[in-house]
């Protein structure tokens, strides 16, 4: 079986480099710079390039040596080798992902890791979520969030295509291997953990069997938090506190919020259209609705008519800014009182805007839409 490999990376590569009796000082600055980025080390921490590039050497000559060295050099390298029993050549159909912060000392670490790995035959990237970082609380939970989104929309993919889902922790931040391990438990197959040296034994943590209480979802309001949409409290009675960002008498998603509304939205989203503020559907909608085989296309769809929805509660029904966002991009037929929204850049839904309404009339392609409408295409 395949696996799909996600690892999240610190910074012990660089730091396992540094002589202690002679460079200890070096670990001190790196450890006070650790949360800048490329630009505010360039600006007021010039002396921290000249320490990264002396470390980046030195990693990439260990990186040379053998596989003792190799595990040594790098937390992140122990736990790939140590998935593989130090025959990383086993891993040809699998797929690699590196987690960084958005970070310079991160980044570049994740950089040297990929370029290695690469090198030795791995199918591997990075994904650096914007901004991630442990400054602040708010750079930290902006991180999770885009990293949430970013495992909903790649994970599942693999799951269908028969990919065993791997996290490897052995490397990271603590304070982002302490949420990664809670996530995993939803999205992975199994967690890996390896003690400290190049022989160590492996630690597999399977996925626990969790249950979520789906009884403590509202289904708008969440969809609608998802996209970004501040809703009363008195709304949302019953939802636990945990799983909501409370500001005053207004709620969004936590980032555990998010993560159970990831791993559960597939039950209520396939099942009917929601109602939601600002929207109808016309029967012929609905039927096209209920034509979709796709999972994954029925969720886009509904996760649009949400966003759609979310903006025109927004802007008190002003469909101007629907036209200038980019991702739904709504449009007018040409010669004609007839709108249309993107779906994907295949897919479409014709609308109208009627006594304070959107009206939803057709769902699919663009020769569906234009075809059902009567519309020659354009």
């Amino acid at each position: 079986m395949p696996r799909l490999v996600i690892s999240t990376v610190g910074t012990s590569l660089l730091t396992n480099q540094i002589d202690r009796e002679y460079e200890n000082g070096y670990y001190s600055r790196l450890r006070d710079t650790a949360n800048c980025s490329y630009e505010e080390i360039r600006k007021y921490h010039e002396d921290i390039t000249d320490i990264i590039q002396t470390l980046k050497e030195r990693a990439e000559e260990k990186l040379s040596g053998d596989i003792d060295d190799i595990r040594e050099a790098s937390a992140e390298l122990n736990g790939i080798y140590g998935l593989y029993e130090d025959q990383i050549s086993q891993s040809e159909q699998d797929i690699h992902w590196l987690i960084a912060s958005d970070t310079a000392q991160d980044k570049i670490t994740a950089e040297i890791l990929q370029s290695f790995l690469s090198t030795n035959g791995l199918n591997i990237s990075i994904y650096t979520p914007q901004g991630f970082s442990t400054s602040s609380n708010e750079a930290f939970t902006q991180g999770i969030d885009e990293l949430l989104n970013w495992f909903e929309d790649t994970i599942p993919g693999y799951q269908d295509s028969d990919y065993e889902v791997c996290f490897n922790l052995v490397g990271g931040f603590k304070a982002i291997q302490g949420f990664i391990n809670t996530i995993g438990m939803f999205y992975a197959n199994k967690i890996i953990y390896i003690f400290e040296g190049s022989s160590s034994e492996l630690i597999t943590i399977p996925r626990l069997p969790i249950k979520i209480d789906t009884e403590v979802i509202k289904p708008v309001e969440f969809a609608l938090m998802a996209q970004g949409a501040w809703i009363d409290l008195k709304q949302l009675k019953k939802v636990p506190e945990t799983l909501l960002y409370i500001i005053g008498d207004k709620a969004l998603l936590s980032n555990w919020g998010r993560l159970i509304w990831n791993r559960s939205k597939v039950n209520f989203l396939l099942q009917s259209l929601l109602t939601l503020e600002y929207i109808k559907y016309e029967g012929s909608f609905v039927q096209d609705f209920k034509n979709i085989k796709d999972k994954k296309e029925c969720l886009k769809l509904q996760e649009t008519i949400v966003k759609v929805a979310y903006l025109l509660n927004k802007f008190d029904g002003d469909i101007s800014y629907l036209k200038g966002d980019g991702g739904v991009q709504l449009e007018t037929y040409k010669n004609t009182d007839i709108e249309h929204f993107r779906v994907t850049l295949s897919l479409r839904v014709s609308c109208k805007f009627v006594s304070g309404y959107l009206c939803l009339r057709y769902y699919g392609t663009h020769d569906h839409v234009e075809r059902s409408e009567k519309i020659k295409g354009r």
